[in-house]
C-alpha cells in the first residue's frame, strides 16, 4: 500500500484523484468547494473533537481513501442525507486500523454512487473492490465482503431510487416536468424564475442561485470582434455553471436577434421589420413572398445557434400606429393582417410543428433552430402620440382586433416565450396586468409557454422606477409574468420573491406554474439532452448563402413611390457614363467624390443624372420618438439644390416615413429603403435594373406630422402616399447583359450624392457595387 498522506497538511494532494471519481457535470462545483466547504463540514460534524482529528495521530490515510472520504462528504453535503454524519464518525473511529482501509474503500464507493449515474457507480464501485485482490496479506474473508460490497453497489445503481425519470428522453415532457418539479426546492424554483445578464454571470451564480437563464444586453459580447467561438466558450461556462447545481437544470441563453444576429460580429443582417413588411400585402396578392420571412428566420436561427445560443427574443410583431414611435422600424406593418402573415419568421425560426403536433404547445425542431419569442405583448404600437412605453388608449374591442390577432398565429404556430410590453394599457401598466397575461393570453388563447419581462419591466411598474420594488415584485408575478429579465440585482428579485411566497402573499402554485412553462420550453428544445454547444455551426456566421437571402430581400423590400412619369421613367438607370460623383457605373468613367456639391458645381459638370441617399440619424427604441419625423441635415439642402438642377433619384434610408411632400415635385424618382442591414447592394440591384421594384408599403406615407397618427381606414385619409403604394418596374435584359457597345462620347457625367454615408454602413457596399460596374463587360 502506498504511502499515507497527512491530512492536515497534504489533503490537497488528493485533489487531482478526486476530481476522477466524479461525473464531468459535477467537476466543476468540486474544485470551488474542495477547499472550503469539505473542511467546514467537518467541523460541523466532530465539534470539539476536530482539534484530534487534525492532529493526525496514528491517521495517515492513503490517497485514494482520502478522496474517496472527500467525495462522500460533497455527496451527503450537495444532497443533504442525514447518513453523512454516521459515514464519516465511523471513519474517524475506526481510520486507526490500518488493515480495514479496504473496507473503507469499499463503503466509501458505495455511498459515494448515490445520486451519481449507474455507469460511473459500477465503475468506481468496481475498480474499488477489485483492488482488494490486490492487496498483499489479506484474508479471503476480506476479498469476500470486497466483492459483496460491489454487489452492494449493484443493487443500488439498479434500484428504483437510481432511476430518474425527468433525465429520460424517451419519457413524454409533461411526465418529465412534473417528476422535475416535484423534486425542486423554493430556492430553485426561483432561481429558475430569473434571467440575469452576462456581466453579472459567473459559474458560482449560475450554480449557487440556480439561474434558469442569461442574456446579452444591447451590445453585451465576450469580446470586441468575437467570433462564434468566442461566444460558444463564454456560454459554454456559465452552462457548466448551472449543470454543477443539485438538480443540474441547464440554462437558457437568450439574445436580441431581430433582423439577423445582429449583435454579434460579421454575422448577416438582413432588412428590419418595416422593410420585410414590404415584401408583402395582403392586398396585392401578386406581390407575396410567402417563404421569404421563413428563409430569413431559418438563416437567423442557424446562425444564432452558431454562437451557441437557443433563444432569440424575436420576432416584434407590434403593430405601429403611428410613426413617431421610435420603435416604428421593428414593426412590419400598421395592418395586423400583414403582421399575422409575418409571423411565419416563428416558422423559420423554431422549425414547422409536424401536422399532428397540439397546436399552441411549444415547438423547437432541432439543433439548428431556436426558441423565438413574440413581442411586446400587447399594444405598443398604439401609445399616445407614438411615445415610447406610454399609454395605449382604445377599448376592448380595439384592442383585441388590432394588436392581439398576431399573437394568436404566433400562439397557433407554436411560439415558445411571449414577452410582455413596457407600455400600459388605459393606464394599467401590462407588467401587472392580469386579465390580459393570465386571463387573456394563457387562457383565452392557451398558451403554454413561458411569459418573461423586458428588460427591467418589473422595476418600472413603479413610478419612478423601483420605488417599491417588493410590491412591483408582487404584482408582476401574481399577473402572471414566469421569467424576470432582472438584469443585474437578481439578489434582491430572489430575496423579495421568496419573502412573498414564504409569507403566502403569492401562493406555490403560481410559482410552480412559472416554473413548469420554463421547464416545458427547456425539455421542449432538447436542451437537457444537448446543454453544451459546440463549433459545428460556426461557419453559417455572416455565410455567403445567407448574405444573398439578405440581398434578395433588400431588393424585395424597395419600394419605388416616384418613377417620372409613364413615358419617360427615370428608373432603371443608364450605366453609360463619362463622369459621376463617388461611384462609377462604367469602365470609361471618372470618378469624382462631393459630399455636399453646389449648384455651380452640378452646373458646371452638365451631370445626366444625381443618386442622393438621405434619411435618420442612427437611432433605437426611446431614442428615436419624433414629432418632426424630418431628414438630417443636411439631407433637404441637397436635394433641393441638387434636384432643381438635375434628374435625380432620392433613395430614402429611414425605419418609417419621413417629411418628404415639400421635396417631391423635384424628385424625379424617389425610394423607400428602409433598414436594409449588411447587404446593401440589393439597392443597385434594382436601381441599375438587374430586378425589378415589386414592393409596396406596409404604412402609409403622411403629407405632414399634424395629420398623425393616420392609419389606413381611417377617415379623413389623405396621405401623400397610401398604403399599399408602390411602383413596379422589370428587370432590363440589355441592362443585364452590361452592354458596353455605346461610345463614352455618346454618354454625359452622372452625379451620385450621399449625405453622412457613415451614417448609413449599409449604404457603403451599394456604392461599392455600383463603382464595380465599371469593369463589367
Amino acid at each position: 500500500m502506498e504511502k499515507g498522506v497527512d491530512f492536515r497538511h497534504k489533503h490537497t494532494a488528493s485533489h487531482g484523484l478526486l476530481i476522477s471519481y466524479v461525473p464531468e457535470r459535477r467537476r466543476h462545483l468540486l474544485r470551488f468547494e474542495y477547499e472550503n466547504q469539505i473542511k467546514g463540514s467537518i467541523y460541523d460534524t466532530f465539534g470539539d473533537n476536530k482539534s484530534d482529528f487534525f492532529s493526525g495521530k496514528g491517521r495517515h490515510f492513503d490517497k485514494e481513501t482520502t478522496s474517496l472520504w472527500f467525495v462522500v462528504r460533497y455527496r451527503c453535503f450537495v444532497g443533504k442525507h442525514y447518513y453523512s454524519s454516521v459515514a464519516v464518525i465511523f471513519f474517524f473511529f475506526t481510520s486507526k486500523f490500518f488493515f480495514l482501509t479496504p473496507f473503507y474503500c469499499g463503503i466509501l464507493r458505495l455511498l459515494s454512487c448515490l445520486h451519481v449515474s449507474s455507469c460511473y457507480s459500477l465503475l468506481f464501485s468496481f475498480e474499488s473492490c477489485m483492488r482488494l485482490v490486490t492487496v498483499g496479506k489479506m484474508s479471503k474473508v476480506v476479498w469476500i465482503v470486497g466483492i459483496l460490497l460491489w454487489m452492494c453497489c449493484v443493487w443500488v445503481c439498479n434500484g428504483q431510487g437510481e432511476y430518474v425519470l425527468y433525465k429520460d428522453p424517451n419519457q413524454k415532457v409533461s411526465d418529465r416536468v412534473v417528476d422535475l418539479l416535484g423534486r425542486m426546492t423554493l430556492e430553485e424554483k426561483i432561481g429558475q424564475m430569473v434571467q440575469i445578464d452576462r456581466s453579472v454571470a459567473t459559474i458560482n451564480v449560475m450554480r449557487d442561485y440556480f439561474i434558469g437563464s442569461v442574456l446579452s444586453g444591447g451590445g453585451s459580447s465576450p469580446l470586441p470582434q468575437a467570433t462564434a467561438q468566442n461566444w460558444v466558450d463564454m456560454i459554454n461556462e456559465y452552462q457548466k455553471g448551472a449543470l454543477v447545481s443539485r438538480l443540474g437544470i441547464p440554462m437558457i441563453y437568450g439574445i436580441d436577434a431581430v433582423h439577423g444576429h445582429n449583435n454579434v460580429y460579421n454575422a448577416t443582417i438582413f432588412p428590419h421589420n418595416v422593410g420585410l413588411g414590404a415584401t408583402r400585402q395582403v392586398l396585392l396578392i401578386n406581390t407575396w413572398d410567402p417563404d421569404l420571412v421563413k428563409r430569413i428566420g431559418a438563416a437567423t436561427a442557424v446562425e444564432v445557434r452558431a454562437t451557441g445560443i437557443p433563444y432569440t427574443f424575436a420576432p416584434c410583431i407590434a403593430v405601429c400606429r403611428d410613426p413617431r414611435w421610435g420603435r416604428c422600424y421593428e414593426s412590419y406593418s400598421e395592418d395586423h393582417k400583414v403582421v399575422e402573415d409575418m409571423t411565419d419568421v416563428i416558422l423559420g425560426l423554431q422549425g414547422e410543428p409536424p401536422s399532428n403536433y397540439n397546436h399552441g404547445v411549444p415547438f423547437v425542431g432541432g439543433r439548428d433552430k431556436v426558441a423565438a419569442c413574440a413581442k411586446h405583448y400587447v399594444g405598443d404600437g398604439g401609445t399616445t402620440r407614438g411615445v415610447n412605453e406610454n399609454n395605449t388608449v382604445t377599448d376592448l374591442h380595439g384592442l383585441l382586433s388590432i394588436h392581439m390577432p398576431a399573437y394568436a398565429d404566433a400562439i397557433y404556430k407554436g411560439v415558445s416565450t411571449v414577452m410582455v410590453s413596457y407600455s400600459s394599457w388605459n393606464g394599467e401598466k401590462m407588467h401587472a396586468n392580469t386579465e390580459l397575461i393570465t386571463g387573456y393570453l394563457k387562457g383565452t388563447l392557451r398558451f403554454k409557454g413561458f411569459v418573461i419581462s423586458d428588460w427591467q419591466g418589473v422595476d418600472k411598474i413603479s413610478s419612478p422606477p423601483h420605488s417599491n420594488y417588493t410590491a412591483s415584485v408582487r404584482a408582476a408575478i401574481q399577473a402572471g409574468i414566469d421569467m424576470v429579465m432582472v438584469p443585474f440585482n437578481f439578489n434582491e428579485f430572489i430575496n423579495d420573491l421568496l419573502s412573498l411566497v414564504k409569507s403566502k402573499a403569492i401562493p406555490i402554485t403560481r410559482i410552480d406554474d412559472a416554473v413548469s412553462r420554463i421547464l416545458l420550453v427547456k425539455f421542449t428544445m432538447g436542451l437537457f439532452e444537448n446543454p453544451l454547444a459546440d463549433y459545428s455551426f460556426s461557419n453559417e456566421l455572416g455565410s455567403q448563402a445567407h448574405r444573398d437571402l439578405a440581398r434578395e430581400a433588400v431588393r424585395k423590400s424597395l419600394v419605388l413611390l416616384k418613377n417620372g412619369n409613364k413615358t419617360n421613367p427615370m428608373l432603371p438607370l443608364p450605366r453609360k457614363a463619362s463622369k459621376i460623383l463617388v461611384a462609377a457605373v462604367d469602365q470609361s468613367t471618372e470618378v469624382v467624390f462631393s459630399q455636399n456639391p453646389g449648384a455651380e458645381f452640378i452646373k458646371s459638370n452638365n451631370f445626366s443624372y444625381a443618386i442622393i441617399a438621405v434619411g435618420e440619424p442612427p437611432y433605437a427604441e426611446t431614442a428615436g420618438d419624433s414629432d418632426k419625423l424630418t431628414m438630417m441635415d443636411p439631407g433637404p439642402a441637397i436635394v433641393t439644390s441638387t434636384c432643381q438642377a438635375v434628374k435625380c433619384v432620392v433613395v430614402v434610408v429611414s425605419g418609417r416615413p419621413l417629411v418628404m411632400e415639400p421635396y417631391v415635385a423635384s424628385i424625379e424618382a424617389l425610394v423607400a429603403a428602409w433598414l436594409p442591414g449588411t447587404e446593401g447592394q440589393g439597392i443597385t440591384d434594382a436601381l441599375f435594373g438587374d430586378h425589378g421594384f415589386s414592393g409596396k408599403l406596409p404604412v402609409t406615407w403622411f403629407r405632414n406630422t399634424e395629420q398623425l397618427p393616420m392609419s389606413y381606414g381611417d377617415s379623413p385619409y389623405d396621405p401623400l402616399f397610401a398604403y399599399g403604394s408602390g411602383l413596379e418596374t422589370e428587370s432590363v435584359a440589355s441592362i443585364v447583359a452590361r452592354s458596353t457597345s455605346a461610345s463614352a462620347a455618346s454618354t454625359k457625367p452622372c452625379l451620385v450624392t450621399v449625405l453622412c454615408l457613415f451614417l448609413f454602413p449599409s449604404l457603403s457596399r451599394v456604392f461599392q457595387k455600383m463603382k464595380s460596374y465599371k469593369s463589367l463587360e
